[in-house]
């Protein structure tokens, strides 16, 4: 139960109160404001009255109950003593109903309002009184001569008390649902200490999992850990562990040779609130003993949302880094022992090209060579870079460049492949087209959405490449009239080392890689890009660039 004087505090013994406490000067300005209006149209379509007549005298009350109800601090004085106010809103109501034209009836609706939301059943029953006696009685006596006054005068009480039982009831309601919510309280009460003993059941069964697990609390403390964990504490810390988040030991970074900071520390991380996926490192001094751990973390928040602990989970992921090492060894061997000596090839065959002695068709095989050692070395560069970024973000370097000119470049590179397939090809582009890209890898993406245009174009076919300006994108299309791409494979074109079924069947040569780097690049830039084909209608590539990076 609550009372008036205490803004919804409840107060014990206070049973005849129901709703919150809502300052009578509330009520009584909206009161006074339609009591106001109501008396202005009356005024405005022509009634007059004067100061003696009952509106006038009611209107003279209303004002002084206003400035009462305004000057009065309620809220020290007993709770009782604000029934005075909205008792004699009904009495103004009776008295401006003393006229010819009687006062609007309606404006019982607020002292109603009043008494039934603050005083419940018996705010009902006061409004029902009230009305009857300083309402009904005297409109009775005033208006004995006619019938109809003296029905709506009946009527007044019954609408009254009906308004103040409708508003009684709902607040007996809130006060009955404040009361369950009271009862789910002490049921959820009961289920969190169900959820604490589960949890120390829960610690037997943490203990068979294969992964480490740790719990810590506000201060960085160890609150628990499972079997696991403690294995791998002892390979980090021989001499033992002091239990807090932080400590120093036989830890190191993914390159299980730099020891890690407390900074660094998985745990003094988590301890500072932070939440992350996969932080490798490694823990153990003998390398031949030691495990390559990975390690997530969440935060516990208490019911305010304030830091409360966090829980982390370290996974053994040793065969994993070891073969990543080996991965890592095999790039840097091919990197050494393919690119190298293919370089001095090209370089090589290009001096022999510029030979003039040679003849014709000592010219014609060198440019097959030149050709397909190129071919092979964009190959070889293709592999080592998506081996090297192992599915990391391409790294890109920007800077002003021309598009124009770099797809312009690219267009006139494909050309002569493009007149010996039997393939026309044409360039739609603006003069210029400054903006901020990485010049190579842009014309890495040209050159592949060209090349792969003319490459499964058939002879008499058409490539057409247009570079333009769509709202704040640049956009580069290609588009072929080759042999199209069906909607399985579409799905599936940007993935490593995917190639259609067509380019099998075809025996066009390549390995997979182009559209997915080239994805990987545009998407670097911020941009992305799209494709439309049909098997048998062509294909249109479009690449959509942001203008600014």
């Amino acid at each position: 139960m609550t009372t008036p004087g205490d803004r919804g505090v409840a107060r014990p013994g206070a049973w005849w109160r129901l709703g919150p406490f809502v300052e009578p000067a509330t009520f009584q300005v909206a009161f006074t404001i339609f009591y106001a209006l109501d008396a202005g149209f009356r005024v405005l379509f022509g009634y007059r009255f004067g100061l003696l007549s009952g509106p006038g005298l009611g209107a003279v009350a209303a004002g002084v109950l206003l400035v009462v109800a305004l000057v009065v601090p309620w809220e020290r004085l007993d709770p009782r003593l604000s029934l005075v106010l909205p008792v004699a809103d009904i009495a103004v109501v009776g008295v401006t109903r003393l006229s010819p034209e009687g006062g609007n009836g309606m404006l019982l609706v607020f002292p109603a309002l009043w008494l039934g939301r603050t005083w419940g059943r018996i705010g009902v029953w006061t409004t029902g009184v009230a009305t009857l006696l300083l309402v009904t009685v005297p409109a009775l006596l005033y208006s004995a001569p006619d019938p109809i006054l003296m029905g709506r005068a009946v009527f007044f009480p019954l609408v009254a008390g009906a308004a103040a039982l409708v508003i009684a009831d709902g607040m007996e309601r809130v006060r009955l649902g404040r009361a369950e919510a009271e009862r789910q309280r002490d049921r959820l009460a009961e289920a969190l200490e169900t959820i604490d003993h589960q949890q120390r059941v829960s610690q037997a069964i943490f203990d068979t999992t294969d992964v480490g697990l740790i719990l810590l609390g506000r201060s960085g403390e160890y609150a628990g850990m499972n079997r696991r964990h403690r294995e791998f504490l002892e390979l980090a810390f021989p001499e033992g562990h002091r239990g807090r988040a932080g400590q120093l030991g036989n830890v190191f970074a993914a390159d299980a040779r730099t020891p890690l900071e407390m900074e660094d520390m998985p745990s003094y991380r988590a301890s500072q609130g932070e939440e992350f996926d996969d932080v490798r490192m490694w823990v153990g001094d003998d390398p031949a003993e030691r495990r390559a751990l990975s390690v997530s973390a969440r935060t516990v928040r208490a019911e305010d949302g304030s830091f409360a602990g966090a829980a982390l989970a370290y996974h053994d992921v040793t065969d994993f880094m070891r073969a990543l090492r080996v991965k890592d060894e095999f790039v840097a061997l091919v990197s050494h022992e393919l690119r190298t000596p293919l370089t001095s090839i090209v370089g090589y065959v290009q001096i022999l090209e510029e030979d003039e002695t040679l003849t014709p068709r000592a010219q014609d095989q060198l440019q097959v060579v030149h050709r397909n050692a190129e071919r092979l070395r964009r190959l070889i560069a293709d592999l080592l870079d998506t081996a090297q970024r192992d599915g990391r973000p391409m790294p890109i370097n920007r800077t002003t460049a021309d598009l124009a000119a770099i797809v312009v470049e690219s267009v006139e590179a494909a050309r002569p492949a493009a007149d010996r397939a039997g393939v026309g090809l044409t360039l739609s582009a603006p003069d210029r087209l400054s903006l901020g890209l990485d010049p190579q890898r842009i014309a890495q993406v040209v050159d592949n959405l060209v090349s792969n245009a003319v490459k499964y174009t058939e002879d008499g076919g058409h490539v057409a490449v247009r570079l333009s300006v769509d709202a704040d994108r640049a956009e580069i299309e290609v588009t072929d009239t080759g042999i199209g791409i069906s909607a399985p494979d579409r799905e599936r074109l940007f993935t490593r080392f995917f190639r259609t079924a067509d380019a099998a069947s075809r025996a066009v040569a390549g390995a997979g890689l182009g559209l997915s780097i080239t994805k990987d690049i545009v998407e670097s830039h911020g941009g992305r890009i799209e494709v439309e084909s049909e098997p048998g209608r062509g294909s249109v590539f479009r690449v959509r660039l942001p203008l600014q990076a």
